[in-house]
């Protein structure tokens, strides 16, 4: 059983001024306390600053760069000063911890407590909310989408297709992904060679470690 763990610490200002003034160095020290409490040895640190408690996990560039740690070195155990460090919103919560547990990560608080336990009913119910309420906007967000193309399409006289996925309008941009990681480079790794070439999202952003594993996985 591995004895190592990651970090991670959130703070909601960048600068840690007002009640973030001395937020990551106390996470630092209540994490490391409590790793030392559980036998665990902390390896790496991942802090997102200046990311306010309800945003998703998925647009935490820490986050989903310990995620592409994760699932390149075999370290499953993270520990967070407190619940409430990691989101304070149920849904932003479960969802996070539901990626985690995909991974077969335990996530564990400074004082010992564990997010991912699958043996609490109220946690396993609202996970399965979570994932409920997350497919509900999902599909909500595509017919707001097909509602607003129809409108243009019927304004313009003719059919107006939304944006094609990366697979089927850029199968250089998949094939040359698929190159860069299959050569042993980590997902976020791989992000940045495509960046230096040219290969970014639609707002000119490298791609996060999800685009790029949806990218190699369809090669």
């Amino acid at each position: 059983m591995s004895t190592h763990a990651l970090g991670y610490l959130r703070t909601s200002s960048a600068t840690n001024v007002g009640e973030d003034r001395d937020s990551e160095p106390r996470q630092r020290a209540a994490i490391l306390a409590g790793a030392k409490r559980l036998g665990l040895e902390v390896v790496d640190w991942f802090c997102d600053a200046g990311i306010s408690n309800d945003v998703p996990v998925s647009d935490r560039p820490s986050f989903n760069a310990m995620l592409d740690r994760i699932d390149g070195n075999g370290v499953h155990t993270v520990i967070v000063e407190r619940a409430d460090r990691f989101a304070r919103k149920v849904l932003t919560a479960e969802l996070g911890i539901l990626l985690l547990i995909s991974r077969g990560v335990t996530l564990m608080t400074a004082a010992g407590e564990d997010l991912t336990d699958t043996e609490d009913e109220i946690r396993v119910a609202f996970r399965q909310m979570a994932q409920t309420f997350a497919q509900l906007e999902k599909t909500r967000l595509v017919k707001k989408l097909k509602a607003a193309r129809d409108r243009a399409s019927q304004k313009a006289g003719r059919r107006i297709e939304g944006r094609k996925g990366h697979t089927r309008g850029n199968p250089d941009l998949v094939q040359l992904a698929t190159s860069i990681w299959k050569d042993g480079r980590t997902l976020l790794a791989t992000s940045a060679v495509l960046a230096e070439r040219g290969y970014v999202t639609a707002k000119g952003k490298p791609f996060s470690a999800a685009q790029v594993k949806r990218l190699v996985e369809t090669d």
